[in-house]
């Protein structure tokens, strides 16, 4: 079963993440046509696999004439002289929705600026924090493997698109900007940032962050573990047979354990280095303690959780018979008596009610999505603290234009009204554990009989069935599970933990879902049961390791090192952990390189092999050079010569950024600024303050489910709200 079937694509042009956009519509069913989708690239021909393609001009025209969604990729002025720039689709197409994919978007200084990969990485700040904090300044910032500035694009494309096709969004444009779908990865930086707080610094001071998730050598490898709470804590002790360590007051308190934390990782290691990962991993999880072993992206290829789910679907590629990852929507559909919903709003999802169940960074996001494309979004939070977001910036702008119930959902009364709420709501997600929403009431099955029409999003690590839909996971361990945090590293380094990446990245796939699922009950009539593996969507986006690791090449740690383009790196500058990135892409840009470094001056007729060759040479000159200028300064010469470039930059940098405020990138929060969406869309975006604990369950509960006073006096004296 799909979700998009009758659901009409263009893609133009040969860029990463117009295809990556396309792979995912594509993958829920969307008939997607090509238009010059280049090749030569395993990565390409990968994501174009399937596609139509459009040859003939008749073909073209008739493609683009018919067209739901249209999806470019290019800068600004590349369009200019296409055939295919804004006003010529909408002579073709009144109606289409236009999605554009650029760098640093479509309008704004930088508009235009050349840029690759690893300099997007640097110019949003990503770079800074992807793989932790590091005890030596001296090792360079990298990007990580798999080109995933095209995935998190691509993906931010689709979910932008597939918004704009609900309601009586006709004809809308959208603009992407790759630069700010990577910097909205890091949402609690950015609040903070914007909000006049310190920015984050590689150097670690203290723990970095290992009291709450950490990985420990093996005798075979690695795994990692995340007692983060006390009572894991305890139980992380008893996994490891009650060590006498365990005592020592060093240790007693998390705060003891971030103070004395390098003691504290040497006895663990200790213990660890005695066993093997998978041992450590099934230890630790039988004593309800998350971790998972660091593993290679083979290792993926054939596990009993892949086979029960039937991840993998058999391809051809390059000649070769391949394992390709298909969708992390585990998916039924069961029929609707829902009538066509006319549009109530100026906004995508004007008139749709979300029943948010989801906590700490991925389900929250989404639900933030949601909110800005208009909808009704209802937080349902537990009594006391809420949300551990509130703890942080973080629920600040996931927040954003919410509203929030307190509902103690061990009490039968609170149940009632979750369920009541349901029967009144278009989408339910949630994000708990595997097995609670079920004992609650509030499975998919058992709010079938009250609302038939919801659409019920579920998120979790491993998926909700298989032989491993049980294990307690976070999304750092699962990008250490996955092989993306073993990959993302200087091949002589040890693996770190780094950015929590894949939760906001899942953000983006559950996001696109919940607006397909939407389509699909509009045109279809079907309502979908979406089960979201969160391991699979890291792996989706790792096609490249995946792929190249089955055709021949397997995956192993390069830093900043590429095979496409020479030279390819960073160098630091002057200044206090300070860095440059500089790629040459073209014998031309090569060229220009030499004309503004002294020491490459005699290199200039170097083609990219000798390039490859020469590359200590070059990267001697680059040393030189950089590292008597600022990384800003030396960022304006290359991109002034034409030079893909960017400095390392800081997330104040980003807010006080000319060309985010051009692009009006942040919203005005206070005395501080709060980032906006990776997308600027004709129909805006809808913003307002996140709300305080429970600030809304009285007019929730009044306006809603139309309860008197009465009753909610009679709710709150009961405890159903806290």
């Amino acid at each position: 079963m799909t979700l998009l079937a009758g659901f009409k694509v263009v893609q133009i042009g040969g860029g990463s993440a117009a295809a990556v956009c396309g792979r995912l519509l594509a993958d829920v069913g969307a008939q997607v046509t090509c238009i010059d989708p280049g090749a030569g690239t395993m990565l390409l021909d990968y994501l174009n696999r399937g596609k139509a393609a459009a040859a003939e001009a008749t073909e073209r025209l008739a493609g683009l004439a018919a067209a739901y969604l249209i999806v470019r990729e290019g800068q600004p002025k590349d369009w200019q002289a296409s055939p295919y720039d804004l006003t010529e689709l909408r002579r073709i197409n009144a109606s289409a929705i236009v999605v554009t994919i650029s760098p640093y978007g479509e309008t704004g200084p930088r508009a235009n600026a050349p840029a690759t990969d690893l300099t997007l990485f640097f110019a949003s700040g990503i770079s800074r924090q992807l793989t932790g904090q590091v005890d030596d300044l001296s090792e360079a910032p990298i990007r990580p493997v798999g080109e995933q500035s095209a995935f998190i694009g691509g993906l931010a494309a689709a979910c932008a698109g597939m918004h704009a096709s609900q309601g009586n969004q006709s004809g809308a444009s959208i603009d992407v900007s790759i630069h700010e779908a990577l910097a909205t990865l890091s949402m609690t930086e950015l609040a903070r940032a914007g909000l006049g707080h310190k920015s984050w610094e590689r150097k670690r001071l203290s723990d970095g962050n290992g009291a709450t998730v950490t990985i420990l050598p093996a005798s075979d490898g690695y795994a990692a573990i995340s007692p983060r709470e006390e009572k894991q804590w305890t139980s992380w002790l008893e996994a490891m047979g009650a060590p006498a360590w365990g005592a020592d007051p060093r240790f007693v308190s998390k705060a003891d354990r971030v103070k004395n934390w390098d003691a504290l990782h040497a006895l663990m290691s200790q213990w660890s280095r005695q066993r093997d990962k998978q041992s450590i991993a099934d230890t630790a999880q039988r004593n309800h303690v998350p971790s998972f072993p660091l593993c290679e992206v083979s290792e993926h290829l054939d596990t009993p959780q892949m086979r029960h789910r039937r991840y993998y679907v058999p391809r051809k590629l390059a000649g070769k018979a391949i394992q390709a990852p298909s969708t992390p929507f585990g998916l039924s559909v069961s029929a609707s008596g829902r009538r066509q919903r006319s549009p109530k709003g100026p906004m995508p999802l004007s008139g749709i009610r979300v029943l948010d169940f989801s906590w700490v960074i991925a389900g929250p996001t989404t639900t933030r999505y949601l909110a800005a494309m208009g909808a009704e979004v209802i937080k349902v939070e537990a009594p006391g603290r809420g949300d551990p977001g509130r703890g942080s910036e973080l629920h600040t702008v996931l927040g954003q234009a919410k509203k929030s119930i307190v509902l103690d959902l061990k009490t039968p009364q609170a149940v009632e009204v979750a369920r009541a709420l349901a029967a009144k709501s278009d989408i339910l997600i949630e994000n708990y554990a595997t097995g609670v929403m079920d004992r609650l009431g509030l499975g998919a099955e058992a709010l079938k009989t009250v609302n038939p029409d919801l659409i019920y999003i579920s998120a979790s690590g491993m998926g909700r069935k298989g032989p491993d839909s049980q294990a307690v996971a976070y999304g750092t361990l699962l990008q250490c599970y996955a092989g993306f945090a073993g990959l993302n590293r200087h091949p002589e380094a040890a693996p770190r933990i780094g950015l929590a990446w894949l939760d906001p990245m899942c953000a983006l796939m559950l996001a696109f879902v919940a607006a397909a699922a939407l389509w699909h009950r509009q045109h279809k009539g079907g309502v979908a049961r979406i089960d979201f593996s969160m391991i699979e969507a890291m792996l989706w986006t790792m096609a490249e390791p995946l792929v190249a690791t089955q055709l021949g090449t397997p995956a192993k740690p390069m830093g900043n090192a590429s095979t496409r383009y020479a030279p390819h790196g960073v160098w630091r500058c002057a200044g206090d952990d300070d860095w440059i990135s500089v790629v040459a892409r073209t014998d031309a840009e090569w060229r220009a390189l030499c004309n503004l470094v002294p020491g490459l001056s005699e290199m200039a007729a170097l083609d990219l092999g000798r390039r490859i060759d020469a590359r200590r040479a070059i990267d001697a000159a680059l040393t030189a050079w950089a590292g008597t200028r600022s990384a800003s300064t030396a960022a304006d010469s290359l991109l002034n010569a034409g030079i893909p470039a960017a400095a390392l930059a800081r997330y104040g940098d980003l807010v006080k950024s000319p060309h985010l405020a051009a692009r009006k990138f942040w919203n005005r929060d206070g005395a501080g600024v709060l980032p906006g969406l990776p997308w600027r869309a004709s129909f805006s975006r809808t913003i307002g303050p996140a709300p305080e604990l429970g600030a809304d369950s009285d007019h929730v509960l009044a306006d809603v489910l139309g309860l008197s006073q009465e009753r909610i006096v009679e709710l709150r004296t009961s405890g159903a709200l806290g």
